[in-house]
């Protein structure tokens, strides 16, 4: 496994996920995961500016995850260290009345990363058929063609030039049950909880169930499976995750179209002053 790449060794493959809690690749320890977070960030931020630069391409980072799993925590501190002007971040809440006038990608594509830039969706077009399914709020038949379409639509994106990174968030109920507590018993963060993620926890099983469906029947781009109950390990995970796929992006700033040796000449013995 030493010799894997974090995509290798948290792909998801044959329905297996890893154990919330577990640290299946990288470092161990807290310390050591936050002590190489900021190196990281130094790449990542040299691919983002060279992506930005050459401006054809686009990276969309998908997070998904039942409540508490880290969606903000990940973009604080992964995304956090990009340059904003790069970046486009959504978030994906229960559809408008104006969006349910249109096919549920409508308000996604909308959303979509422009050349150059990195986009990143707090929840999905993946709601549709989580929520969708646990709540049978669609007939059986239109989840199987609802599936169908993203697969289209994510295949379509690849063939645009936008490269799709998705990353299920995994955690368990009982961390689930630390986090929501700790919301409560901290005035400060009492803006956050809301008395309906209790209805959600409640369907815990379901939710498990629709997320191993939409992560089988929507398996290309992968799916990678971030264990986050240790929300350092999930935030060192993302971290590499992406930094991978831009290394394999490889963006490179396009070539000058004037000549450096000249103008290097000019600014050397220009004066301003006179």
């Amino acid at each position: 496994m030493a010799n894997k790449s974090v995509r290798d060794v948290l792909r998801v493959t044959g329905g297996d996920l890893p154990e919330p809690r577990s640290t299946p690749t990288g470092p161990k320890t807290k310390s050591a995961a936050v002590a190489a977070l900021p190196t990281i960030g130094e790449r990542l931020a040299d691919l983002q500016e060279a992506l930005y630069a050459e401006s054809t391409r686009a990276v969309l980072l998908v997070l998904q995850g039942m409540d508490t799993s880290g969606k903000g925590g990940t973009i604080k501190h992964v995304v956090g260290q990009l340059n904003p002007l790069g970046v486009k971040i959504a978030s994906f809440k229960k559809p408008t009345r104006a969006e349910l006038r249109h096919d549920f990608l409508w308000r996604i594509r909308r959303q979509l990363p422009t050349p150059g830039h990195i986009g990143v969706f707090d929840r999905s077009h993946y709601e549709d058929v989580l929520i969708a399914r646990v709540d049978n709020l669609v007939p059986r038949r239109d989840l199987a063609s609802r599936y169908r379409a993203i697969n289209a639509f994510e295949a379509e994106l690849a063939e645009s030039g936008i490269t799709v990174v998705k990353c299920f968030l995994h955690i368990s109920p009982e961390a689930q049950k630390e986090r929501l507590l700790a919301r409560l018993n901290e005035p400060a963060k009492h803006w956050k909880y809301n008395p309906g993620d209790l209805d959600v926890r409640s369907k815990w099983s379901q939710y498990q169930e629709a997320y191993a469906i939409a992560l089988e029947r929507c398996a290309t781009p992968p799916w990678y499976a971030i264990p986050s109950d240790r929300k350092w390990y999930r935030n060192w995970a993302v971290a590499n995750i992406l930094l991978e796929t831009l290394e394999e992006l490889a963006p490179k700033p396009p070539a000058p179209d004037f000549d450096v040796a000249d103008q290097i000449n000019r600014l050397t013995n220009h004066d301003p002053l006179g």
